[in-house]
């Protein structure tokens, strides 16, 4: 037995707030929305991978600590699609070997985007 990939994640956001939630990851993040006849969940392909994401009536945003990261090509391309939506992102973070950001989804969920960054020197 051996795990081969993460099949979907599951994120919270407020009932009734699906229309921001759309936009937010099929308009600004470019995913593709997966229609099933299940229940409420919205449903993006990331890739091979899901992100779902539930309405929740009693929503309480996730601790800042927990996000989900995407790694991306064309960071640069992403990063201006968000700041002219006038998202703030978080880009004080660095990380060896990687051009990265965080931003939070209209739900106060944190999404980290990164992408490798042939450019930098890894150090061991």
């Amino acid at each position: 037995m051996s795990i081969q990939s993460i099949n979907h994640v599951q994120l919270a956001f407020p009932a009734g707030t699906e229309a921001p939630i759309r936009r937010f990851y099929a308009s600004l993040l470019g995913l593709s929305e997966v229609r099933l006849h299940a229940g409420n969940t919205l449903r993006f392909a990331a890739g091979t991978q899901r992100i779902d994401l539930v309405p929740i009536e009693q929503w309480q945003p996730a601790p800042a600590v927990s996000h989900l990261a995407f790694e991306v090509q064309d960071l640069p391309a992403l990063r201006n699609r968000l700041l002219q939506a006038e998202l703030a992102l978080v880009e004080n973070r660095a990380l060896p070997g990687y051009l990265r950001f965080y931003v939070k989804d209209p739900a106060g969920n944190q999404l980290e985007f990164l992408e490798p960054d042939y450019e930098q020197e890894i150090s061991p």
